[in-house]
């Protein structure tokens, strides 16, 4: 046996125990070496850590040549492992390659000899700065903990038939997105969805020199140009943005992409909300990558090396100033944090440094602070069929979904967005897992698939609560409403949470948050709320959020929709939701509490679509167990809601973003007599 095949058979137990905790770096590095095939890789991902790297061992000990590509892999990843195995490292090469030529009179049997894993160890080390010991194992640190955080993402089905609180690697879940460059000649005061629709139409003509991978977000744009600096991610909710830049810091972490940066901190919008009090920008890095703190004095001498990933702008609750004049701050001065975030995006503040930001469409962040804006446009078909093949173990019931999906028009056109994809196939795996079979679910899955972005949604959830609430029992054929009974308070709770929260733009909720509207913490994993909200642990506080800001605006639409209950509540409702008009005193709890900001109307657009197709499934008696009692007059309210409709189209001066969620709200109630009565008012829309 060769010397680097005996040298790892030999240390095989040590280097397992060093490695095993978590194997990601090494995996990843030996598949791009091509010791290990993709699906061999891909493989390994889906087992336990140590089984992974045992296996890994036996294909590297297979050939001389991959136990000799194994020594030189270890060498680049050694920094996320032990120190046991760095001194392993170290001691090899040194031993084995470096030493100087003995003087004469010492014997030549005294002198080491160089051995072929010395030539293996010389390698030129990883590109990048070079880092002081002081930095060095706080980014080593640094880069663990944010592929921990980064390589899964976060299923809530597996879609064998059992909904699981459970998550799937990057590697193996995440399928390429659509972005583009954002061109100067689209009208940046129309709606996201036209938005969407007419680069789709432009797009796919030339698609090919348009697309950009989100790994060459900061390439420069020419061969001869500089790479910009700051650059604006856009793209509708549930498009993929964050899943884009999780996918940018993991690839980061693992030292496979943007190599030239020493150290990316990644900051969300939503988390940065908690934040009350003026601050720096060293105080707020240093409490939120602790194992940093030290090291960051050394890091901002080299600005041009660092990068900043600001995720979901649209969530931010503070108020953004883009034409207040520069202040002369630096990383030490305390400023508020919304103030901090607009030095830092505009560049007054590390002009040097590296600078992606996300955010909806329809927040502001203007165009002139930035050298590249970009749009995400989710999937393409083949993008679809790609996602739905990995989102199911079972590859007949990806089939079957996928052929479901392609052959309805409005699934097909949803699942071109990445999360309505998710949402999708999640609700569908309940219908179409082999075990469901015998059931008529697929069969009246195909007599009444969801027609609207409401349904799915309420597919979805229902499709979570009817998991939970039947666990344990064999009666598949329980009743709907009777489904919907056993999970009334807690949705009712739920609900009240989100909407009362979403008035005030707060997404991010504590345990007393939580126990205030009797949501319990302890239930997350034992009820179907796994499947909505989501625990945020960081070092040093723990947080609860809805697993997407969709998920709260449906809840809290569904939360209205069994709350309101006259036509007088509804458009007194519709009102305040649509233009900010303060409702009369109403007893409806929904009504009650309406402190609202003007500027927060924006931000309600997505939620009142979601409660037009809430309450059309209300007087369809889709969520009786829910409710009480019938709504006052319910036969009349299609015909209401129409003489509403025509009146805001006929009286009022609507701006394209309003005209549009009118739209919207339309398509979502999908009731002929409002649609008709409404529709002859729509004299002109600027498309």
């Amino acid at each position: 046996m060769s010397s680097a095949q005996q040298l790892i058979r030999s240390q095989r137990d040590l280097l397992l125990n060093w490695t095993c905790d978590h194997p990601a770096p090494l995996l990843r590095w030996l598949r791009d070496a091509e010791v290990l095939s993709s699906a061999h890789y891909l493989s390994l991902l889906e087992r336990s850590p140590s089984n992974a790297v045992a296996q890994a061992l036996e294909t590297v000990c297979s050939t001389e040549e991959s136990s000799q590509k194994f020594l030189q892999v270890l060498r680049e990843v050694q920094d996320y492992y032990c120190r046991d195995l760095q001194d392993w490292v170290e001691r090899h090469y040194r031993n084995n390659g470096t030493s100087k030529p003995a003087p004469a009179p010492v014997k030549v049997e005294e002198k080491k000899p160089k051995s072929p894993i010395a030539k293996l160890f010389k390698g030129k080390s990883s590109k990048g700065f070079t880092l002081n010991a002081e930095v060095k194992v706080p980014i080593s640190a640094h880069k663990t903990t944010l592929l921990k955080r980064t390589e899964q993402l976060k299923c809530y089905s597996e879609g064998d038939g059992v909904a699981s609180n459970s998550a799937s690697h990057i590697e193996i879940r995440y399928t390429d997105l659509f972005v583009t460059e954002d061109d100067d000649f689209v009208d940046s005061s129309q709606h996201e969805y036209f938005d969407l629709a007419s680069r789709r139409a432009r797009i796919y003509v030339h698609q090919a020199c348009q697309r950009i991978r989100p790994s060459h977000l900061l390439s420069p744009q020419s061969a001869s140009g500089r790479p910009p600096k700051r650059v604006k991610v856009k793209g509708i909710a549930g498009i993929g943005k964050s899943v884009a830049v999780q996918r940018l810091v993991y690839e980061w972490a693992i030292g496979k992409n943007m190599r030239e940066f020493t150290c990316i901190f990644d900051l969300r919008f939503r988390e940065l909300n908690l934040i009350e009090a003026p601050l720096s920008l060293l105080e707020l890095l240093g409490e939120r990558f602790r194992y940093l703190k030290a090291a960051l004095p050394e890091l901002f001498t080299s600005p041009s090396s660092l990068l900043f990933i600001l995720d979901g702008l649209d969530e931010f609750k503070f108020t953004l100033d883009w034409n207040s004049p520069d202040k002369n701050i630096d990383v030490g001065s305390k400023v508020p944090v919304s103030e901090l975030m607009v030095s830092l995006i505009k560049g007054s503040l590390l002009p040097e440094a590296s600078v992606i930001l996300t955010t909806r469409p329809s927040t502001e962040a203007p165009k002139r602070f930035f050298q590249r804006c970009c749009v995400v446009l989710g999937f393409e078909e083949d993008q679809v069929k790609e996602y739905t093949t990995k989102f199911y173990k079972d590859t007949q019931v990806a089939e079957k979904v996928y052929d479901y999906i392609l052959n309805n028009d409005n699934l097909f056109v949803l699942s071109f967005i990445p999360l309505y994809c998710y949402i999708i196939c999640t609700a569908m795996a309940e219908f179409f897992s082999s075990e469901n079979q015998d059931t008529d679910d697929s069969k009246s899955l195909e007599l009444n698939p969801p027609r609207t972005v409401s349904e799915v949604y309420f597919c979805y959830l229902f499709t979570a609560i009817k998991h939970h609430a039947l666990r344990g029992s064999a009666e598949r054929s329980t009743p709907r409403s009777e489904v919907l009974s056993r999970a009334k308070y807690q949705l009712t709770n739920l609900g009240r949470l989100a909407y009362e929260s979403l008035l005030q733009k707060k997404i991010m909720f504590n345990r007393a948050d939580l126990e205030k509207y009797g949501v319990t913490p302890a239930d997350l994993q034992s009820t179907f709320l796994c499947h909505i909200l989501q625990r945020l642990k960081e070092e040093t506080v723990e947080m609860f959020s809805f697993f997407h800001l969709t998920v709260q605006e449906h809840l809290a639409a569904l939360y209205c929709a069994i709350n309101l209950f006259s036509q007088e509540d509804i458009i007194e409702a519709l009102d305040f939701w649509c233009f900010g008009q303060c409702p009369p005193s109403s007893t409806a709890a929904p009504l009650q509490n309406t402190d609202l900001n003007m500027d927060k109307l924006e931000s309600l657009q997505m939620f009142t679509r979601f409660f037009m197709g809430m309450l059309r499934a209300r007087l369809g008696g889709t969520l009786d167990g829910l409710v009480l009692s019938p709504m006052e007059q319910g036969d009349a309210i299609p015909a209401r809601l129409g003489s509403w409709f025509q009146d805001q189209f006929k009286s009022r001066k609507l701006e394209n973003q309003t005209a549009l969620n009118l739209l919207h709200c339309l398509m979502e109630f999908h009731t002929k007599e409002a649609t008709s009565m409404a529709a002859p008012e729509i004299k002109k829309l600027n498309l």
